[in-house]
């Protein structure tokens, strides 16, 4: 009998900004690593995650980073943004600038999330109160004792208590002790009451603190002061996005002297070259921490002294829209802006206060708020029993405690007890350490090292699940059952793919192989899935449980989302089917068919030869028969396919891979009344629980399309194709194609409704696809709906996508638009010059043949006639379709 394991409890005392990341981290890596895990959060708010710096409501208090900069996730930078496009907010992108209550929510939202998927793992507890004492256990863990006077014991403990108190030691005696000195801003109500009706008020410090609480303050008949040692405001974020540098070389100096000379001459150069000095600065960041560590205390007093506030002004900027407002505040003289310090107050007889600078200025204020940012270290009641005790000490400079990667250090540099921090408690450590990226960054680390000691010693397993196909798969049963349900749905074309795949994470969330499957279906499929969470999490999973043949399928479809397939991600995909022909999954997603969108540049003969090289492994499988199939079926090897397809049917009569190669055939032979019949009765019968079943019914449009049944096709349109049947991309590439190419060919009377069609597909998707097959549909259905705008967003999304995108539809959009502006003759041009390269987008030449009958259509609309002919006349070689006879008719001479 197996003994149970012990469960570890974890006290994340705090729970604002670092302790929700730190919860986040700890239950997701705990449940990926099957780690049975205890965690306490303890913090009096009402809610998680928001803290002091995201509870604010006033609209106006913005975030200082970029939504791109504030994931909570190292390795997805773009969680933060599709979140808030997720919850009202979805033209959002990356380099806006989001409120800070928003981020409080998606804190919250991200660190309830957590805590569901790990259940049954993680089991969490909020305790609304505060830890007063901390002291060891005979034990080697350690105990908090509570506010509400209960104990805590735990084997570890993490202090996220957040940036420590003002102490506002700057104020003079009189001052201090005066009810109109606001020591506490972000307190609640602090700022209500006979504040509201004050007409001056005096900020103490000229930073981000003071720059929220002005605009809070800001209204007509108010002057608000803000004084500060140097009188200097935050400078402003770029409005626009600003070229990345690359930080200089000279970075190692050996003094202070010679760094500061280094970091001069690198802005320089950026203003010289780029005119702003924001890169120059920003390239430092991922270099400060080591820069800081590498001074001695003697030289960080120096550069506290001289560039501290030089520096904090210019690295922790203000988003555009807050700059903004406070210059016209400024401005109107409703904020003036001081240099110098507080010397004295008075308190007058009308309860003002007389407030003297030692600039020489006297300035009468009827509130003094304290805005000169967090104190040196932190001073509550936990950390001073902590510092009584020499269980910690001060930090560097009197700053933050000393701490080595974030296990708390006493005075003789050891770390006896399992007490951990982060963020700004470790400021003297680090300097940089109060942000978000800096932040999420020391939490994951932290769930690293709490956890590693717990994760259980990987045993040799003589005998592990296998998928359908044989290949064994490091998961427990009951996720490899879920896994071989979801890749046998993939394979058939059948629905319910994505459930399975799902499932099997959720049953274990350290399954790499079932996180990928799911970042492949909705990259390329359209699914409901969250692609560039799912490819971190199989990432993550890879790295720390999974075989060679896993650790490469995750790498394939890494690259295959991040769109380098036209380099070294085609190389990646067919080596890895080279070393595992029996992947079933990768040959899918190599192979250009109804599934997937195949490898862009792979042809027609090495694709077949990829098929053939792979059969052993399959030994006449019904998949494999069925892509064979389709590949005879594009050699144009027709009877061959249909054999090949019918053999496959009937050992599978679900195959969906199967029929879509028995519906090219009936097409591209020109049988199309036999084809329709045949995938008339399919769809009806077996192909019900098809995943693409829109597809199968665009097939039998197009058979009803060539026989020139204008009644069958739009009968089939709002019967099988029109929106709300069809949503997504699906819509895009089926419903949306089929409607332009009715009306090409005049088989569409009226306006076709393709506005309707692109209601039901996320705009991102529309206007930035993430495959140069999607962008392809997409232009087809926005020329279709006549949205000249939304096609030359397309076209600028596709100047910045991967190579095939830039080659093909770049090109195809302006062509697209200058037939949507009946500039036809150059809209034919375009569109020729396009056909050689258009098999590179993917798909079948079925579906690329919308390109041709546009052509075909702005030749006619240009009067060039002899070349509509032609192409007619090769079409006509190809299929003897009747609608092309018909139009063929109808050209003049």
């Amino acid at each position: 009998m197996i003994p149970a394991r012990k469960r570890h409890t974890v006290v994340i005392v705090g729970a604002g900004a670092a302790g929700a990341l730190t919860a986040v981290q700890l239950c997701e890596t705990a449940a990926r690593r099957r780690v049975p895990l205890d965690l306490v959060l303890v913090d009096p708010a009402p809610e998680a995650g928001r803290g002091t710096a995201y509870a604010t409501p006033d609209p106006r208090h913005r975030l200082n980073v970029p939504a791109s900069g504030m994931s909570c996730y190292p390795d997805d930078p773009g969680h933060f943004t599709r979140w808030l496009c997720r919850h009202g907010e979805p033209a959002v992108k990356g380099a806006d600038f989001a409120t800070r209550y928003r981020y409080g929510a998606y804190l919250a939202d991200t660190l309830a999330q957590a805590i569901v998927r790990a259940h049954g793992t993680v089991a969490v507890r909020r305790l609304r109160t505060r830890a007063q004492s901390c002291t060891g256990t005979p034990d080697g863990g350690v105990e908090f004792q509570l506010a509400n006077g209960r104990g805590l014991r735990a084997d570890s403990g993490v202090l996220a208590t957040g940036p420590a108190a003002a102490r506002s030691d700057w104020a003079p005696p009189g001052l201090r002790t005066s009810d109109r000195f606001v020591r506490s801003p972000w307190a609640p109500g602090a700022l209500d009451g006979p504040l509201a009706d004050t007409a001056e008020v005096l900020l103490v410090g000229t930073g981000l603190t003071a720059v929220d609480l002005a605009l809070s303050l800001d209204r007509p008949g108010r002057t608000v002061h803000a004084v500060s040692r140097g009188g200097l405001l935050p400078q402003p974020h770029a409005i626009g996005p600003v070229a990345a540098m690359a930080a200089p070389d000279g970075l190692d100096a050996p003094s202070l002297s010679a760094l500061r000379r280094t970091v001069y001459r690198h802005i320089g150069r950026a203003l010289r070259t780029q005119g702003d000095w924001r890169p120059a600065l920003d390239s430092l960041r991922p270099h400060t921490a080591r820069l800081w560590r590498g001074l001695t205390p003697e030289e960080r007093a120096a550069f506290l002294e001289r560039e501290g506030a030089l520096w904090n002004t210019h690295r922790h900027r203000m988003a555009p829209a807050t700059a903004e407002a406070v210059a016209r505040a400024r401005t109107a003289r409703r904020l003036r802006v001081h240099a110098g310090a507080v010397t004295d107050a008075a308190v007058q007889d009308d309860g003002s206060v007389l407030v003297a600078l030692s600039n020489g200025q006297d300035i009468q204020a009827g509130w003094i708020i304290d805005c000169t940012g967090p104190g040196a270290r932190p001073e509550d009641p936990l950390w001073r029993s902590l510092f009584d005790t020499g269980a910690a000490v001060p930090g560097p400079l009197g700053m933050g405690v000393t701490t080595r990667d974030g296990r708390l250090l006493d005075a003789e540099g050891r770390g006896e007890r399992p007490l951990f921090t982060l963020g700004a408690a470790r400021r003297g450590e680090l300097w940089e350490t109060t942000a978000i990226p800096e932040i999420r960054g020391q939490a994951a680390a932290l769930a690293e090292e709490l956890l590693a000691p717990l994760s259980a010693p990987r045993r040799v397993v003589r005998r592990r699940p296998v998928d359908g196909h044989g290949l064994p798969l490091s998961t427990r049963a009951e996720a490899a059952a879920a896994y071989r349900t979801g890749l046998d749905r993939v394979l058939k074309v059948r629905a319910g793919a994505e459930d399975a795949f799902r499932r099997a994470v959720v049953l274990d969330p350290g399954f790499a192989l079932g996180h990928a499957a799911l970042a492949l279906l909705g990259h390329e499929c359209g699914a409901d899935v969250d692609v560039p969470r799912a490819l971190a999490d199989a990432q993550r999973s890879a790295r720390e449980r999974a075989d060679e043949r896993e650790r490469s399928f995750v790498d394939v479809v890494t690259r295959r989302v991040h769109g380098d397939c036209a380099d070294g991600g085609a190389a990646a995909l067919l080596g890895h089917l080279d070393a595992h022909p029996a992947d079933a999954l990768a040959l899918a997603a190599a192979v250009p068919t109804i599934a997937f969108s195949g490898i862009n540049d792979l042809d027609d003969a090495y694709a077949l030869r990829l098929v053939e090289r792979t059969s052993p492994a399959y030994d006449g499988h019904w998949f494999h028969t069925s892509l064979l199939a389709f590949l005879r079926q594009e050699q144009g090897r027709f009877h061959e396919a249909a054999e090949l397809a019918h053999r496959a049917l009937a050992a599978e009569p679900a195959s969906g891979h199967a029929v879509h190669a028995l519906a090219h055939v009936h097409y591209e032979s020109g049988a199309y009344e036999a084809g329709r019949d045949w995938l008339d009765a399919w769809v009806s019968g077996q192909g019900r629980g098809a995943v693409h079943r829109a597809h199968f019914s665009w097939h039998i449009a197009l058979h009803e399309l060539a026989l020139d049944d204008p009644a069958a096709v739009r009968k089939r349109w709002f019967a099988q194709l029109a929106p709300g049947r069809v949503t997504g991309v699906r819509a895009l590439v089926d419903s949306g194609s089929l409607l332009w190419r009715a009306r090409l060919s005049d088989s569409w009377r009226g306006q076709v409704p393709a506005a309707d069609v692109l209601e039901t597909v996320a705009r991102e998707v529309v206007e930035r696809p993430a495959t140069a097959f999607t962008a392809l549909h997409a232009a087809v259905a926005l020329a279709a709906a006549g949205d000249l705008a939304a096609l030359r967003r397309l076209r600028d999304h596709a100047a910045d996508a991967d190579p095939v995108q830039r080659e093909v539809i770049v090109p195809l959009c302006e062509a697209f638009g200058a037939l949507v502006e009946e500039r036809f003759p150059e809209a034919a041009r375009g569109l020729n010059a396009l056909l050689p390269v258009l098999r590179k987008v993917g798909g079948s030449a079925a579906q690329r043949e919308v390109v041709e009958e546009t052509l075909l259509y702005a030749l006619v609309a240009a009067g060039r006639c002899d070349a509509a002919r032609r192409l007619l006349d090769a079409r006509l070689g190809r299929g003897a379709a009747p609608r092309d006879r018909r139009l063929l008719a109808a050209l003049p001479g």
